[in-house]
Order: C-alpha cells, then structure tokens, then sequence
C-alpha cells in the first residue's frame, strides 16, 4: 500500500506509540482521524498537523463511538484505507495480592479496552475497508493491532494485561485468514519496553534501568521505531496474519 493519500484511523493516537503512528503516516503524505479519550491532546495534535487530520472523541470498548471515528474518516476524506489499534490500559495486580484475590473488576476493565477494543476497532474497520475499491496489488485495507511481549513472558502482577495482549495475538491470524478474501490485511506488533508516557512518569535512574535490560540496543524503544515498523507493514503485503516483536531481544524475567 502506498499511503500517500490514504486514510487511517488511529486509536489512542492522541499520545505515545499512537501519536508518534499519526506523526508518521501525515509526514508520508496520509491522512488520519485520531481516535481518543483524551480531547485537548488529541485536539492539540489535529490543530498542529493540519487539515491532513481530524480528532475524534472515542470510547473503543463502544460501537457507535467507534463507528463515528470512522464515519469522520469516511465523510471527510472519502474511504477508510487501514487502522491501527493503540488505546490500551494497564493495571497492575496479582492473582493473589496483599488485599486477597485479583479484582475481578479491574480484571474484566482491562481485558474490555486493551482486547475488546481492539476487536472493536477491527471488526468495524474492516466492514467500512470493503467498501474501497481493490487497488493494483489486490488490496482493499490493512489494520495493525499492538499486543506486547507480555503477551508470551508476562510477569508476576501483569496477568489481566497479559491475557488481554495474549487475546490479541490469537485473534491475528483467524482474523487474517477470513479478511483475506475481502483484501484485507491483519498484523499484529508486539512492543517490548518503550518510552511511552507510562513510562514517562517513573525516576529517570528506573527508566534508564529497564533499558538496560534489553540485549540490544539497551535502551528503551523509542515510539518512532514503533510508527517506523507500522509504515512498512502497510507498504509491505505480503506481511499478513503474523505478530511481529519489537523488543531489541527482550526476554521478561518473572519479575
């Protein structure tokens, strides 16, 4: 897919891995709705980039939220051409902490943005792709989802978010494989530590600790890395129905 004129629609591109996605696809000639919660970063960001971009208030865990980010893709620029999936959440807690049992509450909250959503956001996604005309190369639409590396080597204290990343990848390649015949892709990224806003709030001395356990290079990913391997996943077809590891060789230690 070339991307210069197409249209994305980037959940959580309000800020981290999803706002540097959105920086990338406008600096190659895209357009792209920013789908988010957070309306004045979401808003600033529309504001700086240009008409090339538009924000949207959106719930992912909800179908007409995410059906109006779309339908200001759609109605403003003409066609939904590929999303990416970056609203997520996680909260922390053991399966048996201090207070006793894992909430089940905190639990079902992150499993319903960070798998829900981003089910949401395809699902939906891909109905309005089949609406496009097949280009030269066959191809209707691509939609890139995020997991994490915890969702193979999650750690102590990380279960509701492991099961939420875990849920995406396994919903990949089925998802790839009946996508197929309409000429939509499906990939999924798995991030290792990156310098997101989560991040962001910890000791410079813990930041640069957590860097320097991945192998190489050792430090923390930066989000640009990230919009850099979303960019060639869209130009490059025949990636499809894979997760693909970010992590610099980053094995989780159990804790």
């Amino acid at each position: 897919m070339d991307v210069r004129g197409k249209t994305f629609l980037v959940s959580g591109g309000a800020s981290g891995l999803g706002e540097a996605t959105v920086r990338r696809l406008v600096k190659e000639g895209a357009r792209a709705v920013i789908a988010d919660l957070n309306q004045e970063r979401g808003v600033g960001l529309a504001e700086e980039l240009g008409e090339a971009v538009r924000f949207s208030l959106t719930d992912v865990t909800q179908e007409e939220s995410v059906r109006a980010a779309i339908g200001i893709a759609v109605d403003t620029f003409g066609a939904l051409n590929g999303a990416v999936s970056c609203a997520g959440i996680g909260t922390p807690g053991k399966v048996l902490g201090k207070e006793g049992p894992h909430s089940l509450e905190v639990f079902s909250k992150v499993i319903q943005v960070n798998l829900i959503g981003t089910f949401n956001v395809l699902r939906l996604s891909a109905e309005a792709m089949t609406r496009n005309d097949i280009d030269d190369g066959g191809e209707r639409g691509a939609i890139v989802n995020t997991a994490s590396i915890a969702a193979f080597e999650g750690q102590i204290g990380q279960v509701a978010y492991a099961a939420s990343k875990g849920g995406i990848v396994g919903l990949t390649l089925p998802s790839a494989r009946e996508l197929a015949r309409y000429g939509i892709r499906v990939v999924t990224l798995a991030p290792g530590l990156f310098d997101t806003p989560l991040m962001a709030g910890l000791p410079e001395k813990a930041r640069i600790s957590l860097g320097e356990q991945v192998p190489f290079p050792s430090r923390l990913g930066r989000p640009e890395e990230y919009a850099d391997l979303v960019l060639h996943v869209f130009e490059n077809r025949m990636i499809n129905g894979e997760v693909i590891r970010l992590d610099g060789a980053l094995r989780m230690a159990p804790r």
